[in-house]
């Protein structure tokens, strides 16, 4: 038998499986051998070669739009950037990664159109490993929706999830730390769900023989296994809608309770029509937000501020972030720093390498000579 069918087989297994205390420890078990067994799969597979997407990561940040075949993605990205996109009336127009190059507030934010996901692409269909993999390299995911097939939401999030992408949440707060002697030891902090049994059936599975596991927080099988794996890829996603200019004003509550039904509030989601580059302004705003991005204007000796072409850094980042970003060797002559705007205290506020920066700060880094 081979993986396929062995994967396959423990998946059926799974599903037939009813879930109660008395068969946790026994689904727990089967979920980490499947687990394992795609990992292995998938390394076969990116072993044996074949057709891949090599994009080259550019830009301030990288934003993946995701969508079925024909949902309009080539047109959107050809109306936000300066790509050229091929764009037909046919499914599968995009067979190759396509990158653009989206300007906004001084960033340059790299926009990847990847090939149409179809159903089964995480087990390899369509090119679908390579297409995903790609997916897994962004900062950002935006999901693109026809406003008249918004089922594909939910069918899209399962194909990204089982190639371990997963979305709008943190990682688990697990650690496992190998050790020489004495078994496997379980320590938590808070009343876990799942028995110390299970959790034991869990690192088992995937190779621990003696290990100290430390669980942080409230965890199901799926998470524990993330945590215990430790190879998941942890991306925030937005929902743009797209096509709204083809939808009647009685058909709107409609499509409202549809995006509900996938737990997604009509207010957050971005309607928009690429074609006739209707509500692109919001949705360039909302990636812009969804990335945490910051503007930092370098005040510059002998030239003053730069307002034209600003640092882009990202929210939380310090006078460190800056000095590394700016290359050369700030870092290593740093002596102090004066900011002025939302982060100072007052005007021209002298701080170390430390301090946390925000939008629209002005910065002067001071060297030693």
């Amino acid at each position: 038998m081979g993986l396929e069918e062995e994967i396959e087989e423990i998946r059926e297994e799974i599903a037939s499986t009813p879930y109660n205390k008395s068969t946790e420890q026994h689904i727990g078990r089967l979920k980490a051998k499947l687990a394992e067994k795609k990992e292995k799969l998938e390394q076969q597979s990116s072993a044996g070669g074949g057709h891949g997407y090599a994009v080259e990561k550019t830009g301030d940040a990288t934003v993946a739009l995701v969508g079925f075949p024909s949902v309009g993605k080539s047109t959107l990205l050809n109306a936000l950037t300066n790509a050229d996109s091929e764009v037909g009336a046919y499914e599968f127009t995009t067979l190759d990664v396509n990158p653009g190059m989206l300007q906004y507030r001084g960033a340059n934010i790299q926009m990847l159109d990847v090939p149409g996901l179809i159903e089964g692409a995480a087990g390899g269909r369509g090119d679908g490993q390579a297409v995903l993999s790609v997916v897994r390299t962004a900062d950002l995911v935006v999901f693109l929706l026809s406003v008249f097939e918004i089922d594909q939401y939910e069918r899209l999030r399962r194909e990204l999830y089982e190639n371990k992408i997963r979305l709008d949440q943190d990682p688990p707060r697990i650690s496992v730390r190998k050790k020489a002697k004495d078994g496997i030891s379980v320590n938590v902090s808070v009343d876990l769900d799942l028995s110390e049994e299970v959790v034991k059936d869990v690192l088992r599975e995937h190779g621990y023989v003696n290990a100290d596991v430390t669980i942080g927080e409230q965890v199901d099988i799926d998470r524990l296994i993330d945590g215990v794996m430790d190879n998941r890829e942890y991306l925030p996603s937005i929902v743009a809608v797209n096509k709204a200019d083809l939808i009647d004003a009685d058909y709107l509550e409609t499509v409202h309770d549809r995006l509900r039904e996938h737990d997604i509030e009509p207010e957050e989601a971005i309607f928009i029509s690429a074609e006739q580059e209707q509500g692109l302004d919001a949705l360039r705003e909302r990636i812009w937000e969804e990335l945490g991005l910051i503007r930092i204007y370098m005040d510059k000796p002998g030239r003053g501020v730069d307002y034209e072409e600003p640092l882009i850094l990202r929210e939380g980042d310090t006078v460190r972030d800056a000095c590394e970003k700016l290359g050369g060797e700030f870092a290593e002559r740093f002596r102090f720093a004066r900011v002025s705007g939302p982060s100072a205290k007052h005007d021209e506020q002298q701080v170390g390498m430390d301090h946390e920066l925000a939008d629209e700060d002005v910065l002067r880094i001071v060297v030693r000579k």
